[in-house]
């Protein structure tokens, strides 16, 4: 019986934990401690490089709730496209047509908001992303065509139609935009009886407590009833991937498709599932650009979101924590673009810590050339730091795209792909 790999080498195929190796290394130590406290240190030390930051600099907008609140409401995009793209890997179909996904979800989300209501425009965004998934499950599963090249062809027939319906729709060819669309979708407080402390807490200015006031207020505080939904399928997502029969059929699927067909598991069929939920997934981020942002559907709306949500899926290397982690990033890089001259400029005191404690990790192991180049790295953010007033004005956009290349780079050598992603699979006798 072959043994399905559940992308992480510390537990075993139904999700138990397994005692780590002697030797094993900084990664044992670190698998010694539960998951959530992990998962809350994390954000503490996140947090941490955050405060010290604004500490130095006297930029107080760098952990403002509003700046706190703009990074989750950028991180969901991502986060959505980069979950549905696991769904695909999991089950062994490479899934880089999510761009294309997301812009069918902003028009059709856009117009069935317009025609119908709102809630109505978010299940035709869903539907219009899920589309695109069934039309790449049916090229790469059903006809074997390569699953790079049908993602291509994918996010040029997204973006394709897109232009051409907008054209023929609303204000005629010129038109670019739709029309405004009704924005009264529910609101509500997670935790209303912790928002008068929090607040409180928030405006004493203490370090790390405060910041971690303002980032729960941000996560909870009036949050659309849009964005709840789609924070909860993160975890419903590992649940069923991870707990469930169908999830270890799925994940079984991305592993090893012959030995799965050859205990009973419906190959294609799951990868049509997985595709086509890929699908649907980017197409909610689609909707959340037009229902958050600029309330309505716009051409060349996604802006790369849908690579960037792959890469993020990448760096938390095809687990739902991970893809959180680094979708946050990106967020709130991505939400740098709209801070003051001052916050933007302190990035480089937030980069110049994360070098250090990336040092501090690397000594750890002994590698003791990373170490250097890291302390290096930090000391050349501080210099320009001091040396500058602000950052280039040209440089500040493509915050999100240079922070997905160094956290690639940087991130590349603990991934571990499904074994299957990719491969066309051709069942024996066909």
């Amino acid at each position: 019986m072959t043994t399905v790999d559940t992308g992480n080498p510390l537990t075993s195929p139904t999700g138990g934990a397994v005692a780590p190796a002697a030797g094993a290394g900084p990664l044992a130590v670190l698998a010694r401690i539960p998951r959530p406290v992990r998962l809350l240190a994390y954000l503490v030390v996140g947090v941490s490089i955050l405060t010290i930051s604004r500490l130095y600099t006297d930029a107080n907008q760098l952990t403002a709730q509003g700046t706190f609140q703009s990074a989750i409401q950028l991180a969901l995009p991502i986060g959505l496209a980069g979950l549905g793209g696991l769904w695909a890997e999991r089950a062994g179909v490479v899934n880089i047509g999510l761009e294309g996904m997301m812009a069918l979800g902003t028009w059709f989300g856009a117009y069935g908001a317009i025609a119908y209501g709102p809630w109505t425009g978010v299940l035709f965004g869903v539907l219009g992303g899920a589309v695109g998934g069934l039309l790449h499950a049916l090229a790469t599963v059903t006809f074997g065509v390569d699953h790079i090249i049908s993602g291509v062809a994918i996010n040029l027939l997204g973006v394709g139609i897109t232009e051409f319906l907008t054209s023929v729709s609303w204000n005629g060819a010129s038109s670019k935009e739709s029309p405004s669309i009704p924005s009264n979708i529910t609101r509500v407080d997670l935790t209303p009886f912790l928002n008068s402390p929090l607040r409180t807490l928030s405006g004493q200015k203490r370090p790390v407590l405060s910041d971690l006031a303002n980032l729960w207020l941000a996560a909870t505080a009036n949050v659309s009833l849009l964005v709840v939904i789609a924070v909860a399928l993160f975890p419903i997502t590992w649940y069923v991937l991870w707990k469930t029969p169908l999830g270890l059929r799925l994940r079984s699927v991305g592993e090893d498709p012959e030995a799965a067909d050859s205990l009973g598991v419906k190959v294609y069929r799951m990868k049509y599932l997985a595709v086509t939920i890929s699908g649907a997934l980017s197409g909610l981020g689609g909707v959340v650009l037009v229902y958050l942002f600029a309330g309505k559907f716009q051409s060349g709306q996604t802006g790369g979101r849908g690579y960037i949500g792959l890469a993020a899926m990448i760096f938390g290397n095809w687990r739902p924590g991970g893809l959180i982690a680094g979708a946050s990033l990106f967020g709130f890089m991505d939400s740098m673009q709209s801070q003051v001259d001052a916050t933007s400029h302190a990035l480089l005191i937030v980069i110049s810590l994360v070098f250090v404690c990336c040092a501090a990790w690397t000594a750890y192991k002994r590698k003791w050339i990373s170490v250097g180049l890291f302390l290096v790295l930090a000391a050349g953010c501080v210099w320009w730091y001091q040396q500058t007033d602000e950052l280039p004005s040209e440089l500040i956009p493509y915050f999100p795209h240079i922070t997905t290349l160094l956290v690639l780079v940087f991130a590349s050598q603990r991934l571990r792909m499904p074994a299957a992603d990719g491969k066309v699979y051709r069942r024996s006798g066909r």
